[in-house]
This record gives C-alpha cells, structure tokens and sequence, in this order.
C-alpha cells in the first residue's frame, strides 16, 4: 500500500477544491487503497490555512474539512528526521521532514520549491504533483 503525506495545497484540492487532478487520490483514500500520513504540525498549519479569509469558508465548513481529513489519516508521532536538503520555503520543510521520518513512499505538492528538490538530491520518496500522484494510484 502507498503511504503519502500530503502538502497543504493538495489537503485543499482534496477537501475544499475538488481539483480534479487529486480525484483519484480521494478515491484512494476514502477506499482505503493508501495511507495517508500527517503529523500534527502539518494538521495545525492546515487548520490555521481554512481560517484564511480568501477561502470564504464558514467556521463550520471549516471544521467540517479538517474532521474529514484528519479522520483519513494516519496521525505520526513527533520525531527527529533524518538529515535532509534544507527546503527555501520553511512552511514546506515539515512536509519534507515528515515523509522522511514515517517512511513515506510519496509527498505530493504543487510548491515548485519542494518539486524542484526533487531531482536535486538523493530522497527515500518521491515528490509528486498530484496528477503525477493520481496516475501512479491508479495503475
């Protein structure tokens, strides 16, 4: 079973969105094909995120998305990750540390930061975006 950990942008595809790029990762998810990981660093950035005003959401809707998501995942304790590049975007540096400690096959993102690391440096997983990530779910 895949493992990933998924970046903020990609949560709100998932949840708020509906970005049909990441429909195959909800299917995945929902039918429990993969597991998605998250520690609760990036949970608190994502409930801070639905708070933001351009999102338009109400504070039940709000609510109602990140119950839905944190109900999916696989919470991970706290911990120390292995050395790793350090990411320009330190908002992002938790994804990146976090699917290094939980052994993660995937961290899916749309931060050009994060993908361009991709292909910079020796990583354990993969960073996708989430077409990327949907193709390879659903072969």
């Amino acid at each position: 079973m895949l493992r990933l950990v998924l970046d903020t942008n990609v949560v709100l595809d998932l949840f708020h969105w509906g970005n049909v790029d990441a429909v195959p990762i909800m299917e995945a998810l929902e039918g429990g094909r993969i597991e998605c990981l998250a520690d609760q660093r990036t949970l608190d950035e994502l409930q801070r995120v639905l708070a933001y005003p351009q999102l338009k959401l109400t504070p039940e809707m709000a609510v109602d998305r990140y119950q839905r998501y944190s109900s999916l995942v696989q919470l991970v304790d706290a911990g120390e990750a292995p050395p790793l590049p350090r990411c320009k975007d330190r908002d992002d540096q938790m994804f990146l540390e976090l699917a290094a400690r939980c052994g993660a096959d995937l961290l899916v993102s749309k931060d050009k930061v994060l993908l361009k690391l991709c292909g910079r440096t020796k990583l354990e997983f993969q960073i996708l975006k989430p077409a990327q990530a949907s193709a390879l779910i659903e072969t």
